[in-house]
């Protein structure tokens, strides 16, 4: 009788653990997928306004023509929202200009827009190369012509914004953060694998 006693039991605790490895393997994934990418250096990562597309205002670009971040589908885009008067702005930059040369292909690219006055113009373009960034292209989106980074829903500086190559959010930053670090890049490898597939 304690033979049958025990190979119940066996059966029991065997479907127990059927069913739980059927349940993970068949139940929906938890959250953001870039969720467990928010720690260390990234740890302000915020999902919340994850999904939202590329905001559609003008900012003025190398060639000093108005463009819209639209220009950039197809290619997966940090974008930093930075100004020569923020002091955290100009901490962050060199990390986002080694960002940008470990990481900047036809895949990738980091877009800083400077919301300087138009008068601070020339001189938040010489102060790109001075903090180490010169081989990020200078575009400028004047807080006085903001919508692009009111449409963007940015309430301070620098806020970084990664956006996939359809043009959808996928994770934002606010305040400066080490853009080079291992955990920073692990995140962009990340996102750029993931745009691939």
């Amino acid at each position: 009788m304690t033979r049958y006693a025990y190979f119940g039991l066996f059966l029991v605790a065997l479907a127990a653990i059927v069913y739980v490895l059927m349940s993970a393997a068949t139940g929906k994934p938890d959250g953001n997928p870039y969720q467990g990418f928010a720690k260390g250096e990234m740890a302000k990562l915020d999902f919340g306004s994850a999904g939202q597309p590329i905001p559609a205002g003008t900012f003025t670009d190398t060639d000093t023509t108005q463009q819209t971040l639209e220009i950039f589908k197809g290619k997966t885009i940090l974008v930093n929202y930075w100004a020569t008067w923020c002091p955290p702005c100009e901490k962050e930059m060199p990390a986002l200009g080694a960002l940008q040369t470990a990481r900047a292909s036809d895949k990738f690219e980091v877009v800083a827009l400077s919301v300087d006055s138009p008068e601070d113009a020339e001189y938040a373009k010489r102060r790109l190369t001075e903090l180490g960034a010169a081989n990020i292209a200078f575009r400028h989106a004047p807080m006085d012509n903001g919508d692009v980074i009111y449409g963007a829903g940015v309430r301070g500086f620098p806020t970084t914004i990664l956006y996939g190559p359809d043009g959808i959010e996928i994770a934002r930053l606010a305040g400066d953060a080490d853009w080079a670090s291992a955990d920073a890049v692990q995140f962009i490898d990340a996102a750029i694998k993931n745009a691939a597939r």
